[in-house]
């Protein structure tokens, strides 16, 4: 009987700490930040992954790192969590996207934390969600619902993060004059401009209280901004607007360059029919020149045959000079004389008339035929004289 009451006590104990189990040891994931308060009203903090007696007191979870997202409602029945935006130009939107954030592993702040908000949820629905918001609304009035479209989108994602992380910016209005780029015009519009302080530093209106709480917010991000109906038709007319602006900037800087091509074409044509007007004028020189320094060749050529026609008619003429002088121009006075000879010979033998007087007074004469012989003789003694000929022979070869 006593074993059965022993044992019955026993398996009592067990079912209750069996029972009891999840309140005496908690379970801490490698990704959570778990704070116990003890039945003393003691917090404890604890970052290591493991297993911590909580004795009875109360456990809330914390996630290190959690996304907090604000997105537009896919379907009609979903919750809207976007948020509104107001712009510079007076035009709204609805800015959907999220945001990374990380709580801090030190005790003091994660106590602190605790202390205000108690819950994971409590803590994004009324910290992260708020600090966002804010931001939004004060990165609204940097710009138009146009910039914020286009050229400053990357600009409004880092004004979010920014403002967010540290505090909203502290602003004032100004009045600055634009250019209207469709217009071209001159234009006085009103503009919203970040403060520095007096050290050049970027002024804040407030500290955002996650600089004190240790949370790290990072990696926003914008997947989609709806603009009212009234902005899209704005937005959509000009960017026709300026697409045709665009496109007719194009087509002219497109027909200026053709232009220059066509002129720099048009020079080089120029240059090229300029270079083959040298090329030809150069050929036509150089052949001139050619002609001419033939002509010159030939004229030397000429000038060296006459020279040397000279010096050979002068050498011959001296050669003559010389067999004259040596005998005494001999063969030039016997061609001479068989000439004359020939001349009167020809002549005598055509004479047809009488030698002699048909009738002679006085002594004997000579007959016909020594009167002829007498002529002959006579003929030839006078042109012998004439070439001063002498035919007497000479003493000295006997």
């Amino acid at each position: 009987m006593k074993k059965i009451v022993l044992g019955s006590v026993t398996a009592f104990i067990l079912l209750i700490v069996l029972s009891t189990i999840g309140s005496i040891i908690e379970e801490i994931d490698a990704g959570e930040i778990v704070v116990i308060q003890r039945l003393s009203g003691e917090l404890k903090v604890y970052t290591q992954p493991g297993y911590e007696f909580q004795w009875f007191g109360k456990v809330t979870h914390y996630k290190r790192s959690n996304q907090f997202e604000f997105f537009l409602p896919k379907r009609a029945t979903d919750i809207d969590n976007s948020i509104e935006v107001k712009w510079n130009d007076g035009g709204t939107a609805h800015i959907s996207g999220s945001v990374r954030y990380d709580l801090p592993t030190n005790r003091n702040q994660m106590i602190e934390i605790h202390k205000k908000f108690g819950s994971q949820r409590a803590v994004e629905d009324q910290l992260i969600e708020t600090n966002v918001q804010k931001a939004v609304t004060m990165s609204g009035p940097l710009m138009t619902s146009k910039e914020s479209y286009a050229e400053k989108k990357n600009d409004l994602i880092f004004y979010l993060e920014d403002q967010a992380s540290k505090g909203v910016y502290k602003t004032k209005q100004v009045e600055v004059k634009e250019t209207d780029q469709l217009t071209n015009a001159e234009k006085l519009v009103t503009r919203v401009q970040i403060q520095n302080d007096e050290h050049g530093v970027t002024a804040r209106q407030e500290i955002s209280p996650l600089v004190d709480l240790g949370i790290r917010l990072y990696n926003i991000s914008i997947n989609k901004i709806q603009y009212d109906g009234r902005v899209e038709e704005q937005i959509a007319t000009q960017q026709k607007a300026m697409m045709q602006v665009q496109t007719a900037i194009a087509k002219a800087k497109e027909a200026e360059q053709r232009a220059l091509t066509i002129a720099k074409e048009g020079e080089a044509d120029a240059a090229k029919a300029k270079w083959d007007q040298e090329v030809i004028k150069a050929r036509t020189v150089t052949e001139a020149e050619s002609r001419r320094a033939v002509a010159l060749l030939d004229v030397e050529t000429a000038e060296l045959q006459k020279r040397k026609n000279i010096l050979e008619g002068e050498g011959e003429a001296a050669k003559k000079r010389a067999a004259m002088l040596a005998n005494g121009a001999l063969e030039q006075k016997l061609e001479a004389w068989v000439k004359v000879q020939e001349y009167w010979a020809n002549a005598f033998s055509n004479y047809s008339g009488s030698l002699t007087p048909l009738y002679v007074g006085g002594g004997s004469g000579n007959g016909g035929s020594n009167a002829g012989t007498q002529f002959m003789e006579l003929m030839m003694m006078k042109s012998a004289r004439d070439l001063n000929l002498d035919f007497t022979p000479n003493k000295s070869s006997k």
